[in-house]
Formats: C-alpha cells, structure tokens, sequence
C-alpha cells in the first residue's frame, strides 16, 4: 500500500513548477533599473535612491501602499474561460488607489490561490497583471501562488493585488486643499470596472436568464462576457501627465477613484468638513451597460447609485482657473472626461456630495 503524496492530496509540484517557469519573462518586460531583486529569491529588492514623478530626487518621500481584489467578477472570468483581463483588473483597483494621493506607483506584487495546479491559467492571469503594470509603469517584482484544493473547488481560483508608491509630502493630494468653487472634472469609465458583480450576476444571469455567450443586440452585439469582462480602466498615464504638467497644491485638490459605494460615497471620502460637492447626473454620458442591467434586474435608481461608478471613474477636483487646460490635456491623452460638479460653502452636518437633477452652478 503506497503512502500518502502532495499530488494525491491535489498539488501536483511538476506543474506548479512549470507554472512558474512561465512568469518571469512576463515580470521581466515590467521592470526598471530600479529592481535589484534577483530571480528566484525570497523577496523584492527596489532601490529608494531614484528619480520620481517630477524628474528629480525626492526631498521628503512618503510610501503609500494600497490592495484589492477583483471580487465576484472572477466568477464570470472562470465561467468564460478569459482570465488575462482580471488580471488588469487587479493591478487597476490597487494602482488606480494609490493615483488618489498624487503618488508615482513604484511596484506591485500580487497573490493567486488557485483549486488546483494549472500553468496556462496562470500565466494568463500574470500576463494580464504584467500588461498592465507595463502600461502604468509599474514594476511586477514578485508574488505568491497557493494551490488550495480544500479552499477552492472545479477552476475557481481567487486573486488580490498590493502596490506600493512614493509622493513628496509637500506634494501629497489629500483632499484638504479642495474649497468652494472647485470644480470637479470625472474622467470615464470602461463600464462595471470590478465592483458590484454580486448585483450584475443576479440581474444578467439569475433574473435576466442570459447566458455567457449571448448577443447584446443594443449594445453592439457584443456578448455578455464581452460586456462583463471589460478591464478596469487604468488612470496613471492621464493622472501622472497632469501632476507633471501643475504644481499639484496650487491645482490639483483631491482625487478619487470611484469603486464599489458609487459616485457620492468614493468621493465623499476626500471632501473636508464645511464643504460640498454638487454633482449634475445629466452631465456625462452613461454608458449603456448601465441601462442595460438596471432594465434586466428592474434595479432601483438609488441602487445603482449606491453600487456602480455610473460611468464615471475618477474625479479630479481643481482649482476652476485650470480646468479648461487639465480637460484638454485630457482629451488629447484619448480619455474622455466631462466638468460635473462645483464645490461649495457646506455646514458640518451637510451631506459631502449631493447628486442632483438641476445641475450646478458655475458651469
């Protein structure tokens, strides 16, 4: 009678090795001068004597640090078979995160429990979280992989990702500096990003009855997983284009990346006390998977408020004498964006950010 082995038990360590014998030359193609760490090593190496965001030597840098998860939208990814957008989606949650504070994103790591050893699933995942460190210039300096038989079942795996970024302290965004008169420009989204697919897989599959692989006639024709495997819009290259071009104190008064808790939640969390951001709903464009899952899950107006971004983002929140320029800057980067709201004199006990039909002043 044979004893017990780690394959019998569900890890199989011939492919786990195989599986990471795909990853480096996918972390290899993230990386900068800046990475010391070697391959194969117990840990990651990033050298703090660099040049930042501003082209010089930071003076008194401030490490900022951030993580997240792809949530319920793995439950879609696996479904279809697609796993290299999720892994965008993993590096856009923690990245878009650390934008908010005026932060350069230095590197990213992440980590993928997995039901059982699968090297092409994995390296579908890396190379979707390499792409998009890439594009964010982001360096992918390592990981940790978990075969968990016991944890996971079939090929459901699970996922978070963890980023670390520097900003000068005088420079750091935190909201404090934003005043009434400010304006709020909210940059586009891509559509569900990854949040709120608890509520998007009840309303498509559960009560709309819909399969993966179905058309979406008003929306192009596309499928349904085409629809709901849409990555995370990734935010660096317009936000750090706009720090460099200002002085970030004097322009740029807060940030917001809108997440799961909507539009009034996200950037309510960066407005100061006795101030109040009004938002026009009837200023951006709504995408239309919005419409499209509210319409299958009969979903309330003020659900949809409370769950998704809406079609907006991000939100810049600057000073009104620059907002012109920061919105062309943006539009020529190719990224959508529209002047949505005002900041205005508030009291204490006033809601921090009001969504309203009547649109604002100073328009």
């Amino acid at each position: 009678m044979s004893g017990a082995t780690y394959s019998s038990a569900g890890v199989d360590l011939a492919l786990y090795r195989e599986g990471m014998a795909r990853l480096p030359a996918h972390m290899r193609r993230t990386q900068c001068p800046r990475v010391m760490s070697p391959e194969g090593g117990f840990a990651a190496l990033f050298q703090l004597d660099f040049k930042g965001l501003f082209r010089r030597g930071y003076e008194d840098p401030l490490l900022v640090s951030c993580t997240d998860g792809v949530g319920t939208k793995l439950k879609v990814a696996v479904a279809a078979g697609v796993h290299h957008t999720v892994g965008i989606d993993l590096v856009a949650m923690s990245v878009n995160d650390a934008l908010c504070t005026g932060a350069e994103p230095l590197f990213f790591l992440d980590y993928v429990a997995m039901s059982k050893d699968d090297p092409g699933l994995l390296e579908q995942i890396v190379r979707g979280i390499a792409d998009a460190c890439v594009e964010c210039e982001c360096a992918l300096v390592g990981g940790e992989t978990a075969i968990l038989p016991d944890m996971y079942q079939g090929g459901d795996y699970d996922l978070a990702g963890f980023c670390v970024g520097v900003v000068e302290r005088k420079r750091l965004v935190d909201g404090s500096q934003i005043q009434p008169g400010d304006l709020a420009i909210g940059i586009a989204s891509s559509g569900f990003h990854s949040n709120g697919y608890s509520l998007v897989r009840k309303a498509v599959f559960e009560i709309g009855g819909l399969a993966g692989d179905d058309p979406v006639a008003e929306l192009g024709r596309r499928t349904v997983n085409d629809l709901l495997l849409e990555p995370t819009r990734l935010y660096a290259r317009p936000v750090k284009a706009v720090l460099r071009h200002y002085r970030v104190k004097q322009v740029v008064h807060g940030i917001a990346h809108i997440t799961g808790g909507g539009l009034a939640e996200n950037l309510g969390r960066i407005v100061p006390n006795c101030v109040q951001i009004r938002i026009d709903r009837g200023s951006w464009k709504v995408p239309g998977v919005f419409p499209w899952v509210q319409r299958l899950g009969t979903i309330a107006a003020d659900e949809m408020d409370r769950v998704f971004n809406m079609g907006i983002g991000m939100v810049l929140v600057v000073s009104p004498h620059f907002a012109d320029s920061i919105q062309k800057q943006l539009a020529d980067l190719g990224y959508e964006n529209w002047r949505i709201g005002t900041a205005h004199a508030g009291r204490p006990d006033d809601e921090r950010v009001v969504i309203s039909e009547a649109g604002f002043s100073g328009r």
